[in-house]
């Protein structure tokens, strides 16, 4: 049992390592060669000496006021407005919606990339798209309207979209946290006192929930507030949000550029550690208020009217997004289609048909960055959890702390300077260094996908299989990974989803040389031809879907024969 033991701490010590080593080691060489450069050393480009001049170069911006303001209304905002509506929803149809089938209605929302999602809603949402057409006969438009539905200088469009994208991720995380609680006896107790379901859950539930739920809606702001994918696509242009702005004074052909964007770079990086203190703030306010509100014991006004409304924009959102997706797969195919006529009046392949100078190369980059990102995340991931179990030890938080630190930290503030490094050692540009990149952010989610249904697994087979003679290794092949090959699958589905999704880390690390379909997408959005942008867009959102689907129809395929056999027993 010692010798067990010692293995187990022995194994989970390497993996440890080797996540040190890929994982938090170059996040902080990123922040160190970005925190030089902002102080004027980049020796690449002849700045050697210490100043202050990047930043106040930075602060003389034309826009930076107005760029800082576009990043916290839009990220503030729709992180604030997802969790109202997540809350919302779930309050309302909780014990109709069970987490399995959810997890299946929003596997969609979920499986689909950002970038993929903005294009489609700005394919929807523009002034010539499927809602203008619809409401053109109604207002006796004989022409597309000229509103800045899409690029708005308010960001109300980028705010739809991030909305679109995190709310089926929080009503996920929701679900996913309200199966750990006696939900159903919290809410009969409180309305049997006279409370309706609306104040029992403000009261009751939603602080259990909170405490569960913290770390995802803080990974939503740290996205909100730095995204730059969705932020090109649907976001204000002139001036743009902060991370886009950064993103161009990177581009610049004028390599001076980079030391004010490095300064930029922290800057992101202290507002999203800002809006973290400030959600702690906020979290202790709360609890105080709530407090004196539970002393006080008045069963207060219904919520019941807001519930009803959380629902209808939910259902809307989601709606929202199916349309968007649909929208890709219509403009790829699409040849004629004229205002205001709802659906093509011509179709062709045309778009589709030169794969070899087109969208095959790109593809098949894609293909192997979220093939080699996946695996490494899951090998590490199932090598973590397997020494946590047989060292017989619970994760501490400082392990929580390292999984999630690559989602909380704003990829801009780090990749440029991880990309230096890479320079350094001499692999920018290569695809392994991207599948590396690619990594970084893949690792944490298949780690949380997979950690729940490991620590679920019944400790009887195990030690059945044990009884009989099986060694550790023995168990993990024989026993574990076969029981667990849906979770697995699913983890490595999100894995590539993650992977396929990822548009800063191919850009740098890739430093231009690697193309994938993201990266191609991104670009082709602002172009006039919708034909093209959409087999792209459409090829991005495809691969994640296939990715869910294999997960979901492999293990049915290989599980048919023991269904069949336990019927048959059953009869």
């Amino acid at each position: 049992m010692r010798s067990r033991a010692g293995d187990g701490r022995l194994l989970r010590g390497a993996v440890l390592g080797v996540v040190i080593a890929g994982i938090l080691l170059p996040i902080l060489a990123g922040f160190w060669e970005t925190s030089r450069a902002s102080f004027g050393l980049l020796p690449a480009i002849g700045a050697s000496e210490v100043s202050l001049a990047p930043w106040r170069e930075l602060a003389e911006m034309p826009g930076l006021a107005t760029s800082l303001r576009l990043t916290l209304v839009t990220g503030v905002g729709a992180t604030l407005l997802s969790l109202l509506l997540a809350i919302g929803f779930c309050a309302a149809v909780h014990g109709r919606l069970s987490q399995r089938a959810g997890g299946r209605i929003l596997t969609p929302f979920l499986a689909a990339p950002h970038a993929a999602m903005a294009i489609g809603l700005a394919f929807l949402l523009s002034p010539s798209g499927w809602i203008a057409r619809a409401f053109a006969p109604v207002l006796g438009w004989d022409r597309p309207p000229m509103l800045a539905t899409v690029n708005d200088p308010w960001g109300g469009a980028l705010i739809l979209g991030l909305m679109v994208k995190e709310v089926p991720f929080l009503l996920l995380v929701i679900l996913s946290a309200l199966s750990q609680l006696p939900v159903r006896a919290h809410l009969t107790a409180g309305r049997s006192l006279g409370y309706g379901r609306g104040i029992v859950w403000i009261k009751v539930i939603m602080p259990q929930v909170w405490p569960l739920i913290r770390l995802p809606v803080m990974v939503v702001l740290a996205y909100a507030l730095s995204a730059v994918d969705m932020a090109l696509i649907l976001g204000p242009s002139n001036p743009p949000t902060l991370a886009v702005m950064l993103l161009r004074l990177f581009s610049d052909p004028d390599l001076s550029r980079i030391l004010p964007a490095s300064a930029g770079a922290l800057l992101q990086g202290a507002l999203v550690a800002l809006a973290f203190a400030a959600l702690f703030a906020l979290e202790r306010l709360v609890r105080a208020a709530g407090l004196w509100w539970l002393r006080r014991g008045g069963r207060g006004v219904t919520a019941e009217p807001g519930l009803r409304l959380a629902t209808w924009f939910t259902g809307a959102l989601m709606a929202l997004g199916a349309l968007a997706m649909a929208s890709l797969l219509l403009w790829s195919l699409a040849w004629r289609w004229p205002w205001p006529a709802l659906l093509p009046e011509s179709w062709s392949l045309r778009a589709w048909s030169t794969p070899g100078s087109g969208w095959g190369a790109a593809l098949a980059t894609t293909v192997i960055l979220a093939a080699g990102s996946t695996a490494a995340a899951l090998a590490l991931a199932i090598a973590w959890l397997e020494g946590e179990d047989r060292a017989g030890m619970r994760r501490g938080g400082w392990a929580s702390a390292l999984i999630y630190l690559p989602l909380l930290v704003p990829q801009i503030a780090f990749l440029y300077g991880l990309n230096v490094a890479f320079l350094r050692l001499g692999v920018s540009g290569d695809l392994a260094a991207v599948v590396w990149a690619h990594t970084l952010f893949v690792f944490p989610y298949v780690m949380i996908a997979l950690s729940d249904p490991w620590r679920a697994l019944d400790r009887r087979l195990l030690r059945a299989a044990g009884s009989l003679g099986a060694g550790p290794w023995r168990r993990l092949f024989a026993v574990k990974l076969p029981i667990l090959l849906t979770p697995i699958l699913t983890a490595a589905a999100i894995g590539v989803a993650v992977s396929v999704a990822q548009y800063l880390p191919t850009l740098f690390i890739g430093a231009g040389r690697v193309a994938s379909l993201t990266t191609e997408a991104v670009t082709l959005s602002s172009s006039s031809d919708r034909r093209i942008t959409g087999v792209y867009a459409t090829l991005q959102a495809g691969l994640p879907f296939l990715a869910y689907a294999a997960a979901f129809a492999i293990p049915a395929f290989m599980h048919r024969n023991r269904r069949a056999l336990t019927s048959e027993g059953i009869a």
